[in-house]
Parts: structure tokens; C-alpha cells; sequence
């Protein structure tokens, strides 16, 4: 694999991360204190980051909730 390869797989990855997360913040109310990153800038990165996940969770709910191969229960 070329360092493309490895670019790509290291992105989806940190993707994958962010949106677990998200579903994390979501069903238990428990999210990351970006308050605590004493640095302005990395702060805002990481804000962006968790951003992405919650993106990607919300279009992910998106395309499930109109896919015939998925049924919404309520527990």
C-alpha cells in the first residue's frame, strides 16, 4: 500500500472515531470536554473534528431511515 493507501485508510479511520463518539454523545449524554484544551487553535480543531462524526452520524441516520433494509423500534 502507498502512502495514498495509508493517507486514506489513517482518514476513514479518524472518521470512524469521530462518529463512534457521536453515537456515544447521543445515547448516553457523555461527550468529550474540549473545554479543557488549553490551546485556542487545537480546541477548534478538535471541535471540527467531533463536528465531522456528528456530520457523519446524521447523514448515515439520513440514509437508513429512508433504506427498506432498516426499521425503526422504540424501546
Amino acid at each position: 500500500m502507498g502512502l495514498l493507501g495509508k493517507i486514506i485508510h489513517l482518514s476513514v479511520d479518524a472518521v470512524i472515531v469521530s462518529a463512534f463518539l457521536a453515537g456515544v454523545k447521543r445515547s448516553t449524554g457523555l461527550s468529550f470536554k474540549t473545554e479543557k484544551i488549553e490551546s485556542k487553535d487545537m480546541r477548534g480543531m478538535v471541535n471540527k473534528y467531533l463536528d465531522i462524526g456528528e456530520w457523519v452520524m446524521d447523514q448515515s441516520i439520513a440514509v437508513m431511515g429512508t433504506s427498506v433494509y432498516f426499521e425503526r423500534k422504540r424501546f
